[in-house]
């Protein structure tokens, strides 16, 4: 059997006194499109946070292809890179389009302004924004805003290609946006995937419907802290899990606790 890309291992999280991921296993595979679902406050984007290397689990062991990780992500470099797009986007509200994408290239690389110019446009234009790199975050609409998130994600350094993001986690991509806008962001999502030198794995975190159904290929269900069930997106429809079917219906009725 081929090993996993990233793997948990008996990860709990606990916040205060809620327990919010209770001794979660998860693998993601390369190449796979792995959906996040469950009600919320069940610790999805925690996951997240976790595989990045942002938050810090309580125990559990994480793996990423076959290496265990020690500490954070600014403690020591993943084998694979790994970028995350934000919930809310996250783009800084004082600085252009292309400020932003090219934020850490222009913090943390010593390549020339024109250099990084140029491959903020390359990234603008594979997401669709070609010719806005000198608009503001307040010039844009929701959808504009996610995919220059999206293009912050995958940009990084040709001078260290090994840090060229493999994996790419989204916590909620479509989340405020319109029934078209979100599917301009499924689709991009799966352009990305599917693009030569973008990434070629990633996990997804939504409560949207289409989403769930046209941006993964196996799903697992987070429900008080553990994975409740996983199989194939086309499972979802034929499965008798409780859990699943209140779910997937939107049903106050059923053993999901309503509000809790």
């Amino acid at each position: 059997m081929t090993e996993p890309l990233i793997e948990l291992k008996g990860i709990s999280k606990t916040f205060g006194n809620n327990k919010v991921l209770d001794n979660v296993d998860l693998t993601i595979n390369r190449g796979e499109a792995l959906g996040i679902i469950g009600p919320s406050g069940t610790g999805k984007s925690t996951i997240l946070r976790i595989i990045a290397g942002l938050t810090p689990p309580d125990t559990g062991e994480i793996h990423v292809q076959g290496v265990k990780r020690r500490g954070l992500i600014e403690d020591s470099a993943d084998p694979v890179g790994i970028s995350m797009v934000f919930q809310q986007a996250a783009l800084f509200d004082s600085l252009t389009v292309e400020e932003n994408v090219g934020f850490l290239l222009y913090q943390h690389s010593k390549l020339g302004r024109r250099r990084i110019r140029d491959l903020v446009n390359e990234k603008l234009e594979m997401v669709g924004l070609g010719g806005i790199s000198d608009r503001y975050p307040s010039e844009l609409s929701g959808g504009m805003r996610k995919r220059v998130s999206f293009a912050r994600a995958i940009i990084s350094n040709p001078e260290h290609p090994e840090d060229a993001p493999e994996v790419l986690l989204y916590d909620e991509p479509t989340a405020g946006l319109d029934p078209i806008a979100s599917t301009v962001i499924e689709d991009l999502i799966r352009q990305l995937q599917a693009s030569q030198g973008v990434c070629s794995t990633y996990a997804i975190v939504t409560h949207q419907d289409s989403t769930i159904r046209r941006t993964s290929d196996r799903i697992i269900f987070l429900y008080q802290g553990k994975v409740q069930w996983q199989g194939h997106v086309n499972e979802v429809d034929r499965t008798e899990n409780p859990l699943i079917r209140q779910f997937m219906s939107g049903s106050i009725a059923g053993p999901i606790q309503v509000g809790g």
